[in-house]
């Protein structure tokens, strides 16, 4: 079983093959922390979908040469999310970024949850303590649109919590993988 994904040719790998996997690199974290805050009311699904086009105007997520990047064209892109707020956060988040000279994975990490397995997702917050915590601190080193609910799906997608449901297919190997970090 999968937690969610279950017959859709994109989301279905997305769940077995990069949600809840470890991210530890300062542009894997940084290509999280952009397109969870893309999904600010929003569904997943809908920025999975953007997101190869959100790689390419956004020169692969390296954030030094994101804080270059013009975000007026991009509002004319029907292939992105054309919000500006959010568009804006990624170039300010790139410039944060930069700022913490590599310091991004440890922080993120150090907020690292092991926890039972939940057995549905009634059982799975939307925010905690910790994502309340991060979210204050990353907002003080300059970044935004990384609300505590944000967060929380920051630290589920990057693996820093392991939310994949018992019983599912991956969790076991998620585990694992978590545990190597």
């Amino acid at each position: 079983m999968r937690c969610f994904g279950e017959g859709d040719p994109l989301y279905a790998p997305y769940h077995d093959t990069e949600w809840g996997w470890p991210k530890t690199t300062t542009q894997e974290l940084y290509e999280k922390i952009c397109l969870e805050g893309m999904q600010a009311g929003l569904a997943w699904i809908t920025v999975l979908r953007k997101r190869e086009a959100f790689r390419e105007v956004f020169e692969g997520f390296d954030p030094a040469r994101v804080v270059d990047v013009d975000i007026e064209p991009l509002l004319q892109d029907a292939r992105i999310i054309r919000a500006r707020a959010k568009l804006q956060a990624c170039v300010t988040n790139a410039h944060a970024v930069l700022a913490m000279d590599g310091g991004l994975p440890e922080l993120i990490w150090s907020y690292r949850v092991d926890r039972p397995a939940p057995t549905s997702w009634a059982d799975v917050p939307a925010v905690t303590p910790a994502s309340v915590e991060l979210s204050k601190k990353l907002k003080k080193l300059g970044f935004t649109f990384v609300g505590p609910t944000t967060v929380y799906s920051l630290l589920q997608a990057t693996g820093v919590v392991n939310d994949h449901l018992a019983g599912c297919l991956v969790r076991g190997e998620v585990e694992r993988a978590r545990q190597a970090v």
